[in-house]
């Protein structure tokens, strides 16, 4: 697949919360399971609170609306789901 056909994941993290580290962890856990298929993981610095994880613009995860932070494992499946639904993610489909 050429890089351009590739998704793009943004996460948006509130910068006044120092929800920096949980962004980083989790852009790092995304890059670890998906390397190969993802054109790019960007972290977008927002505010209020944001924590919010979108896939090609399309909102998978948004804290405000859950109420908590995601789990790795459900941002690997909700992106799993959508760009290879066949695959097997190991550990984190149990």
């Amino acid at each position: 697949m050429k890089e351009s056909n590739k998704p793009k994941v943004v996460i948006e993290y509130c910068s006044q919360c120092r929800f920096i580290l949980r962004a980083s962890w989790t852009l790092q856990e995304l890059l670890f399971t998906f390397s190969e298929d993802l054109a790019e993981v960007a972290l977008r610095p927002g505010s209020g609170g944001v924590f919010r994880v979108s896939l090609n613009g399309e909102v998978l995860y948004d804290r405000e609306e859950q109420g908590r932070f995601p789990e790795s494992k459900e941002l690997k499946q909700l992106i799993r789901d959508r760009i290879d639904p066949e695959r097997s993610l190991g550990h984190s489909d149990r």
